[in-house]
């Protein structure tokens, strides 16, 4: 028997493991496999594993299933039931779960499902916006929407062996010169709300005061007339004791009543008094003090 030399053991080798590379291929989990054969789909590996296929006549093409995302570029423009433009931003969640209808549909193409979806969820924001006001569409049924979305982008991407697991409306903006529309007609109904609020205000504070004045007067008129009424009472009672002075004692009192008298005329040096000699006025001078007659 003829012996091999190792140059040929090792070709041997080589040889073996080119073959073995080309009959194996590995899928891991993030992926699923399509094995053609003379190109036509043989086989589809959805688990993770070792795979065998025939070298030269079997090719295998890969596909990943993980979460894609369709951002958009761009915000897009759509019209509202009012005809108002208003600027859109979005992205879609995406998986594929059918590798054999997305190869079948769009070829594996990724770009071309993408390009898909984005015209199904484009065509479904049109509808919706269009039967909406721009209110809705920014806060009030925002939710409802993108619900509906991922509904309606969901039942045309099965088609394709696609899932859509959730779209979302980043933002919704209105154009810049609707935006500059819309801030003024803010603006000039922020500025009568604050007009009303001042008038309300001035009404309100004239009556406060108008009030207040009120208050004031009869307050002062209830003082003036305590006051009288206080007076009064202490003229009475003044007079009262003057009266039960004279009583007593009439020359005293009409004596002191005198001495007042004088002293209330005569303040200063320059003080002139014009009367007759003989006026009561200056009986107790000329009696010395003393009780006329006596």
């Amino acid at each position: 028997m003829k012996k091999l030399n190792p140059s040929q053991i090792l070709s041997g080798l080589l040889a073996l493991l080119v073959l073995l590379s080309l009959s194996l291929f590995v899928v891991d989990q993030r992926q699923n496999a399509i094995v053609f054969r003379l190109g036509e789909v043989v086989s589809i590996k959805k688990e993770p594993g070792l795979y065998f296929k025939l070298p030269l006549l079997d090719n295998v093409r890969f596909f990943d299933v993980r979460i894609l995302t369709i951002d958009t570029p761009e915000p897009e423009r759509f019209l509202t039931s009012e005809k108002k433009n208003v600027l859109v931003d979005l992205f879609v969640k995406w998986r594929i779960i059918d590798v054999r209808s997305y190869f079948t549909s769009v070829g594996g193409d990724e770009l071309r499902a993408q390009t898909r979806l984005l015209q199904t969820i484009n065509d479904g924001l049109r509808a919706e916006f269009g039967n909406r006001t721009v209110h809705d569409v920014v806060s009030g049924e925002r939710d409802k929407i993108m619900e509906l979305m991922r509904n309606k982008a969901n039942e045309d991407a099965s088609k394709i062996g696609v899932e859509v697991l959730d779209v979302r409306l980043k933002r919704v903006d209105l154009p810049q010169e609707v935006s500059e529309s819309v801030y003024r007609r803010m603006e000039a109904e922020r500025k009568r709300v604050a007009n009303e609020l001042r008038s309300t205000g001035s009404a309100e504070s004239e009556k406060i005061r108008a009030d207040a004045d009120k208050q004031r007067e009869v307050i002062l008129a209830e003082a003036y007339r305590d006051a009288q009424r206080i007076k009064g009472e202490g003229d009475a009672k003044a007079a009262a004791i003057y009266a039960r002075a004279y009583e007593i004692n009439p020359e005293f009192y009409a004596f002191y009543r005198s001495l007042e008298a004088y002293r209330a005329s005569f303040k200063s040096r320059s003080d002139v008094l014009v009367l007759e000699p003989n006026s009561d006025f200056f009986k107790y001078l000329r009696s010395g003090g003393r009780p006329a007659g006596k």
